[in-house]
C-alpha cells in the first residue's frame, strides 16, 4: 500500500526560547494532514515533539544545540536524589485522567506561569491558551494529576504513541516547590511507561550546558538523537 505523501514546512526565524541573542526556525508536518495520529509515533522516533496541535523539530541554519531525547524506560533506575523525590511525594494521589481544559486546571497553570515565566509572553493564559497550547484534537493525550487529598498539586500532560510516552508539559504549584514536582512527574511517567510496555519516555530536547535542560541528564540511561540515529548519553 502506497502512503500519501506529508509536507514539511519551515518556520520564519523567531526569538529563541532559550538564548536571547539566537533566533531559531522549526520543521513543522503539516497541521491539516489527515494522519497526524498515525505520524506521531513515527516523528517521535524522528526527535519531532508536539506543541498544540503542531508536531516541531528545531531547524536553525547556524545552531544545533536542541537535541532530542528519550529515556530508556526498561533500563533506568533512579537515583539517590531521585529516590528521595519519590519518598517525599509519597503521600500524593496519583490518577490518570481526560484531557482537557476545567477551571481547577487552569487556576493551577495560571499560578505555575506567573512564577516561573512572568513577563514572557504566556503569563496571562486564557483558557483558549489552555486548550491550544496543552491538547490536540488529534492527539492521543492523558492528564496525570497529582493530588494531596483533594488538593491538586500538579499535572503532568502525557501523551501516549505506538512505541512510548512523551512528556509534553507539567505544571505544578509554585508553593510546592520543595516537593520536586518536576521530577516527580517524571518518575510517574516511567512508571506509567512501564505498566504499559513502552521502551521510551521522550522528553523533548535537551541542550548541553544549558541551566534550564540539565536536569534531564540525570534520568539515565539517557538516549540522544544525533545524526547517526540515537544513542545512549556517556
Amino acid at each position: 500500500m502506497r502512503s500519501d505523501p506529508v509536507r514539511l514546512f519551515q518556520t520564519l526565524p523567531h526569538a529563541c526560547g532559550y538564548y536571547a541573542d539566537r533566533t531559531a526556525q522549526n520543521l513543522v508536518i503539516d497541521p491539516a494532514a489527515p494522519q497526524l495520529d498515525r505520524l506521531y509515533g513515527p516523528a517521535l522516533e524522528r526527535g519531532f515533539r508536539r506543541a498544540g496541535g503542531h508536531l516541531y523539530l528545531p531547524n536553525c541554519p547556524q545552531c544545533r544545540a536542541c537535541t532530542p531525547c528519550r529515556i530508556d524506560v526498561e533500563h533506568f533506575q533512579p537515583d539517590r536524589s531521585q529516590r528521595r523525590c519519590h519518598k517525599r511525594n509519597a503521600d500524593l494521589q496519583i490518577s490518570e485522567s481526560m484531557p482537557g481544559y476545567n477551571r481547577e486546571r487552569h487556576a493551577l497553570y495560571e499560578r505555575y506561569l506567573q512564577s516561573r515565566h512572568r513577563g514572557g509572553g504566556m503569563d496571562e493564559a486564557e483558557a483558549s491558551d489552555f486548550r491550544r497550547f496543552l491538547t490536540a484534537p488529534w492527539s492521543p493525550t492523558l492528564f496525570l494529576e497529582l493530588r494531596l487529598r483533594e488538593r491538586l498539586l500538579a499535572v503532568a500532560v502525557t501523551d501516549v504513541s505506538i512505541n512510548g510516552l512523551s512528556a509534553v508539559y507539567t505544571f505544578y504549584d509554585p508553593e510546592e516547590s520543595g516537593r520536586g514536582l518536576g521530577t516527580y512527574a517524571i518518575l510517574q511517567q516511567v512508571e506509567l511507561a512501564r505498566r504499559r510496555g513502552m521502551p521510551w519516555l521522550y522528553l523533548g530536547f535537551w541542550i548541553d550546558g544549558h541551566p534550564k535542560m540539565d536536569y534531564k541528564r540525570r534520568f539515565r540511561p539517557l538516549q540522544l538523537r544525533v545524526a547517526s540515529g540515537w544513542t545512549t548519553m556517556t
